[in-house]
């Protein structure tokens, strides 16, 4: 068997293996599939081979050709997935730090225009060129950190014209750059200013117009609502996701962000793929996402930014059963953080995750969170080569070393797409 990549030596070789079309649940979590002294054999852009190093090189052809990455010391993992971003909008907001600092609250800022509007109106006033420019900016960032798959959402046009502009501008950055995007159709993400008191004909719209034209030019797989006090309600959110769902979209919801409606429950309900935040969710509404399998995707660094006491119980939720995903939440506002890897870490200390949960919350577990789970999320063989090489002695480093970009090479489907220092040709 010819390699055309081989990466040896790895004094962790974190797999995440799991041969299994669920995601991990309770104590699954706590696997990690850990090599010592691994190794990992690519041909083709997919992995060809996986375990100890000596059992690699002798099973294995090696050639001129093949690029050998000595790993020695150093900790490899899969290419990291964050399963909820938005990747892309206009302008910033960093003048809402100051205001928070001052005790307005996030619905505060909204209801007086900011906020998410702030994002709407910069946004709409971009150009699909600039919004791309920015999100290849933006994408540069999370893969040398170690993402090489994310979700995308729209949610900062609100009319069909600049929500499909964004959903475009994700397909292009998707074409144009070496990290994987799944694009999310998020319209209901706020009532526009144009329609404050026509809320009813906003949510008509996008499901008479948005989500139809949306579909017909193949720009997401799936459909997102932010149900929440102020912005969608449940019955609200209920209409826009079964709309979604017989169209065959796939279905996320924000859910019991900062209060408690019975978004859970209706995520549940309906099947959805997942229920993303869960700050303030109830235990019955954890045993509904337990039984049905739905994802729990926490967004830790959000509560973090807006100096919130309340993180979701991800105890609760793995205890239950629940699939337990990790991301960034990476937006304008109320976190403006593309890093996984300071996730980590702000999971391990406010959500009380242990290293190994979060491990697979960023892989594997957030692979299923984005439906890809077949082809990257883990270092099995068949897959996508995505790999990541840290500059860590062993996994549970990673969170322990917070703030520091520990990455050192970044592989993705066989490709070395960043890398300083560590790798010799023919070694």
């Amino acid at each position: 068997m010819k390699v055309d990549l081989l990466v040896k030596n790895a004094a962790n070789l974190v797999t995440c293996s799991w041969r299994s079309d669920k995601p991990k649940v309770q104590e699954q979590m706590e696997n990690v599939g850990l090599v010592e002294n691994g190794a990992v054999a690519v041909s083709g852009g997919k992995i060809l081979a996986v375990g100890k190093t000596k059992e690699i090189e002798s099973s294995v052809e090696i050639t001129l050709g093949t690029e050998v990455i000595d790993a020695s010391g150093k900790t490899v993992l899969p290419g990291l997935v964050d399963p909820h971003t938005h990747l892309v909008f206009g302008g910033s907001r960093e003048n809402e730090l100051e205001l928070k600092l001052k005790g307005m609250s996030y619905l505060d800022i909204l209801e007086q225009g900011g906020g998410i509007l702030n994002t709407v109106r910069a946004t709409r006033m971009a150009s699909e060129e600039g919004l791309v420019n920015l999100g290849l900016k933006y994408a540069d960032q999370m893969l040398f950190q170690g993402t090489t798959t994310a979700e995308a959402k729209s949610g900062y046009g609100l009319s069909t014209e600049d929500e499909i502009k964004q959903l475009r501008a994700i397909r292009e950055i998707n074409e144009r750059h070496a990290i994987e995007l799944v694009p999310t159709f998020l319209g209901a993400h706020a009532i526009p200013e144009e329609y404050k008191g026509m809320e009813e004909d906003f949510v008509n719209l996008v499901i008479n117009e948005m989500l139809p034209q949306v579909k017909k030019m193949g720009l997401a797989e799936f459909c997102d609502v932010f149900c929440e006090k102020g912005v969608f309600s449940v019955s609200q959110s209920e209409r826009i996701l079964r709309a979604a769902k017989e169209m065959g979209f796939k279905l996320k919801i924000h859910a019991d962000e900062i209060s408690t409606l019975g978004c859970t429950e209706l995520a549940a309900e309906l099947g959805a793929h997942t229920a993303d935040h869960l700050l303030v969710t109830s235990g019955c509404a954890i045993g509904k996402m337990a039984r049905n399998q739905v994802i729990a995707v926490l967004l830790p660094g959000t509560a973090f930014n807006l100096g919130g006491k309340t993180y979701a119980p991800a105890r609760e939720m793995i205890k239950a059963g629940v699939p337990v995903a990790l991301a960034t939440d990476f937006n304008p506002g109320s976190c403006p953080t593309n890093n996984l890897q300071v996730i980590m870490t702000i999971a391990c200390i406010y959500l009380k995750m242990t290293p190994s949960e979060v491990i697979n919350a960023v892989t594997i577990n957030a692979a299923h969170a984005v439906g890809h789970a077949d082809r990257v999320g883990s270092l099995d063989v068949g897959k996508q080569a995505d790999i990541v090489i840290f500059d860590a002695p062993n996994y549970t480093y990673l969170p322990y070393r917070f703030g520091t970009n520990l990455v050192e090479v970044v592989i993705k489907k066989g490709k070395i797409v960043r890398g300083r220092g560590c790798y010799d040709k023919n070694n």
